[in-house]
């Protein structure tokens, strides 16, 4: 097991202990398929996939499970205005930001170094400390054009 399979593993022991959580073999599998995957998935995809690589799991550890990775910044929540909501890893470490197709539902990741440096100086201009951001760039894509 890589140092850092190890170092998330723990990480979500620690945070299912603080929450009075067990840690079981199902949320470990919720978790991988979400550290491990590069799609933006809904709760039930991400059920699906899991009963298709036959991990046993209910749907409702699946959304608890999601929902305490949501609330401990584990994974982040996207919300495309189509009522679902999809996930993905937070990395911390690799911003980025989504371009999302409003026909589609097709998801592309950029990064700006200008965005980031627009909004540094918007925040610094108007006297505020900026914590974290998210872009969501809704339009259709070239494949729905």
């Amino acid at each position: 097991m890589r140092l850092i399979e190890i170092a998330c593993k723990e990480r979500l022991k620690s945070i299912l202990h603080n929450e009075g959580l067990r840690y079981t073999s199902q949320r470990q599998e919720i978790w991988n398929e979400l550290l491990e995957s590069k799609e933006h998935r809904d709760a039930e995809e991400i059920y699906y996939s899991l009963m298709n690589r036959g991990i046993q799991v209910s749907r409702a550890t699946v959304y608890r499970t999601i929902d305490m990775l949501v609330k401990n910044n584990m994974i982040e929540k996207l919300d495309i205005g189509d009522g679902k909501a999809r996930f993905e890893y937070n990395d911390k470490y690799k911003h980025h930001d989504h371009l999302i197709c409003t026909a589609c539902g097709k998801i592309v990741e950029f990064y700006s170094k200008n965005i980031d440096k627009y909004q540094r100086e918007i925040a610094k201009k108007n006297k505020f400390e900026l914590l974290h951001h998210s872009h969501h760039l809704f339009g259709i894509c070239e494949d729905c054009q």
